[in-house]
C-alpha cells in the first residue's frame, strides 16, 4: 500500500500526464529503427496496456519482457531507436517506465526530437525479438543524422522497476513542433514503455472554413484540461482515434457516494441527483459546433444517467485563471441541454438541440451522477483567427528583426508564446531582404514550425535551416513574375 501512495504522490506532483501520448501505438506511432532487439522488441514501447510480468514465460532468445530490451553489449556504443510520432506536436513532458526491469533496467538515458518532413519511408515489420539493426538499416537511419537532433532530455539516470520508482518523468519546456524522437539507452539493458505526453498540432491553413472536423479530436490537437473524477478511466480517452476498444479506453468515474437513498426521476425520465462529474477539453482550433456524438459503447450497466454540454471562449490568460481555480470561473454557456442516455449506444445531436451558433475554444461535458463515456465527438468548422494584440507585437519583432535592431531568438520566443502560425506571413517579409539576415530568421521561425506547407507552396528558400525543416527548390514557386519579393529574390542568386 505505502508503494503505490508513494507514487501517486509522485505522479500527482507532475503537471503534464493529463495531455495525450502522442506516441501510443493506437494513434499510430511506431518505432522505425533500433540497433537491437534481442531479449524483447522496441516496439513494445508504445503498447496502450501497462507493462505485464509473467514469471515462467521464456523465448529461445531468453527471458519474456513486456518492454524494449536489448542483450548485454560486448561492443562499442550504445543501444537506440527512433519512433516516429503518431500526433505530430508540442511535448510537454516523458514517462519513462521501467516496470519489472528489476536487475535489467537501462540505467542512463537522454531523449532528442526533430521534425522531418518528408518523413522517413523505412519502417520495422513482424516480431523483431531476437534481432538487430541490419548493415543497409544503418546506413538508411545514417541520413537522418539523428545524433545531432535536438536534446530534449540530457543523459539521466533511471530508476529500476520496482513499483514505487519505476515512472521516471521528465517535464521540458521546448516550444517546438516534432515529430520524431531519438531514445537512447546508455549502455543498453530494458525499458518497459514510453509515453509522449503533449498536444498535437496541425496545419490548419489546409483546412477550408467550410470543411466540418473534429474539434476535440485528439489527432486535431484537442486536450483534456482538466476533470473533477478519474478513477476508472481518464477522460482523455474520450477524444481518441476510432471507437473504444473496451471499457478501460474510455472515461469513467467512481461511484458518487452523495446519491439519495431512493432515487426519483423527472418527466424527461433523467434523475434527480445533486451531484455530477465534469471533464474540460480545450478544441484543436475555435470554431462552431454543429454536430455531437456521445458515445456509451462497452458501458452497459455503468453508463451515465444523463448528459450536457458547455462552452465558452477563453483567452489564453483566461484558460491559466480556470486552471488556477479547478474550473469553478469561467463563463460557461449551454451548448447542449440535459439529454437522457443509453447504455452501450451512439447518441447524436445536431440543428435545434444545440443552442449555441458562435465560435467557442473550451467545452465540458457533464454527466450525472456518474458512470462512463468511451467517445466524445464535436463535429464543426473552424473559425477564422482574428489578430490579437500579442499576434501585432511579434509582427513588430519581426520587422525590427529585419532592421537589425532585435535578436532573432525573440521573435521565435514571442511567436511561440501564442503558438502563432500566422507568423508565416511576417516571415515573407524576410524573404526580401539580405541574404544571411534572411537565413537567421527563417531558422529561428522554422524552428518554432511556423513555416507552414502552405508558406512552402509560395517560397522555397535557397537555404537550408537546420535539422528541423528542410525547404527544396531552386526558387520562389507559385509567385507571379511581377511579385517584388520574388524578383529580389532571383536578383541576389548567382549566375
Amino acid at each position: 500500500m505505502s508503494e503505490s501512495k508513494a507514487a501517486g504522490r509522485a505522479a500527482a506532483e507532475v503537471d503534464f500526464l493529463q495531455f495525450n501520448d502522442l506516441a501510443c501505438e493506437t494513434v499510430g506511432g511506431k518505432v522505425i529503427f533500433a540497433t537491437d532487439e534481442w531479449f524483447a522488441p522496441a516496439a513494445n514501447l508504445l503498447k496502450r496496456g501497462p507493462p505485464q510480468f509473467i514469471p515462467s514465460a521464456f523465448t529461445e532468445f531468453g527471458k519474456w519482457m513486456d518492454g524494449w530490451e536489448t542483450r548485454r553489449r560486448r561492443t562499442p556504443g550504445h543501444d537506440w531507436c527512433i519512433i516516429e510520432l503518431g500526433v505530430p506536436g508540442l511535448i510537454y513532458g516523458f514517462d519513462i517506465d521501467t516496470s519489472f526491469f528489476t536487475g535489467n533496467h537501462s540505467p542512463h538515458v537522454s531523449i532528442q526530437a526533430s521534425c522531418l518532413d518528408p518523413a522517413p519511408t523505412f519502417t520495422l515489420e513482424g516480431d523483431r525479438t531476437g534481432m538487430a539493426a541490419s548493415d543497409s538499416q544503418m546506413a538508411a537511419v545514417a541520413k537522418l543524422g539523428s545524433d545531432a537532433w535536438l536534446e530534449l532530455v540530457s543523459v539521466s539516470e533511471l530508476k529500476p522497476g520496482y513499483s514505487d520508482c519505476c515512472h521516471n518523468y521528465f517535464k521540458i519546456s521546448f516550444k517546438h513542433r516534432f515529430t520524431h524522437l531519438r531514445l537512447n539507452m546508455y549502455p543498453d539493458g530494458g525499458i518497459a514503455r514510453l509515453r509522449v505526453y503533449g498536444i498535437g498540432q496541425r496545419d490548419w491553413s489546409s483546412v477550408s472554413t467550410n470543411q466540418d472536423i473534429d474539434l476535440v479530436a485528439l489527432t486535431n490537437g484537442g486536450v483534456c484540461l482538466g476533470y473533477s473524477d478519474a478513477h476508472f478511466g481518464h477522460p482523455r480517452n474520450m477524444i481518441g482515434p476510432g471507437r473504444a476498444a473496451n471499457m478501460a479506453d474510455g472515461w469513467e468515474t467512481a461511484r458518487r457516494l452523495d446519491r439519495p437513498k431512493k432515487l426519483k426521476a423527472d418527466k424527461q425520465g433523467i434523475l434527480q441527483v445533486p451531484g455530477w462529474e465534469w471533464a474540460v477539453f480545450r478544441l484543436s482550433h475555435p470554431g462552431v459546433i454543429s454536430r455531437i456524438e456521445v458515445d456509451t459503447n462497452h458501458f452497459k450497466g455503468n453508463f451515465p444517467d444523463s448528459c450536457r454540454i458547455e462552452a465558452c471562449t477563453l483567452t489564453p490568460e483566461g484558460e491559466a485563471q480556470c486552471i488556477r481555480s479547478r474550473w469553478n470561473s469561467g463563463k460557461w454557456q449551454v451548448l447542449l441541454p440535459p439529454q437522457k442516455l443509453r447504455p452501450h449506444h451512439r447518441h447524436h445531436y445536431s440543428g435545434a438541440e444545440l443552442t449555441l451558433s458562435r465560435p467557442v475554444s473550451h467545452v465540458r461535458l457533464i454527466i450525472a451522477p456518474d458512470g462512463g463515456v468511451s467517445r466524445l465527438r464535436l463535429w464543426g468548422r473552424p473559425a477564422k483567427a482574428a489578430p490579437t494584440n500579442q499576434h501585432v507585437a511579434v509582427a513588430k519583432l519581426c520587422f525590427r528583426a529585419v532592421q537589425e535592431e532585435e535578436p532573432v531568438e525573440e521573435i521565435s520566443a514571442a511567436a511561440a508564446e501564442v503558438q502563432m502560425c500566422s507568423v508565416d506571413l511576417y516571415v515573407l517579409v524576410f524573404i526580401s531582404r539580405g541574404q544571411q539576415r534572411q537565413t537567421d530568421c527563417c531558422r529561428a521561425a522554422a524552428a518554432c514550425c511556423f513555416i507552414t506547407s502552405s508558406l512552402m507552396n509560395l517560397f522555397c528558400l535557397p537555404v537550408a535551416v537546420g535539422p528541423i525543416i528542410r525547404l527544396k527548390g531552386p526558387g520562389p514557386l507559385g509567385a507571379p513574375e511581377s511579385d517584388p519579393a520574388a524578383a529580389d529574390w532571383r536578383r541576389r542568386q548567382p549566375e
